[in-house]
């Protein structure tokens, strides 16, 4: 979202297994047949409550995490989304991991943001717009 030329990021705020409060950004998984497009179109939606569309894909994190049982492989997919309507809630989250959301200015949402790929992509994002302000 951009207001009074000033872009700003939704991130939501979830509990790690430590049962800490960590800010992230949303994120998912695939759903039947859905691209990785249209799974975090719907992903932001469910977290965040905002309906955007895809303008770019910024990366792919490839990682693997401890699960209770087992090593789990995960790849996130993450693009940079346009907000097009919508009031930030996380009630229609369906997991109900999403304990907060909140829309954080871009200059300032690396500073909250929990993991160093995410605040690296934030990096990217802000090349991005200042080389590009239309995209």
């Amino acid at each position: 979202m951009v207001r009074d030329k000033v872009a700003y990021v939704a991130v939501i705020a979830r509990r790690n297994r430590g049962g800490r409060l960590e800010w992230c950004l949303p994120k998912g998984h695939l759903e039947g047949t859905e691209t990785a497009e249209q799974a975090a179109v719907r992903e932001v939606a469910e977290e965040t409550g905002i309906n955007s569309r895809v303008l770019k894909h910024l990366a792919s994190i490839d990682y693997w995490f401890s699960g209770t049982d087992r090593r789990v492989h995960k790849v996130v997919h993450h693009f940079l989304l346009e907000a097009l309507s919508g009031t930030l809630t996380n009630e229609n989250d369906p997991d109900h991991e999403a304990e907060e959301v909140e829309w954080v200015r871009l200059d300032e949402v690396a500073a909250r943001l929990a993991y160093p790929n995410e605040r690296r992509i934030i990096s990217t994002v802000r090349v991005l717009l200042e080389s590009d302000p239309k995209s």
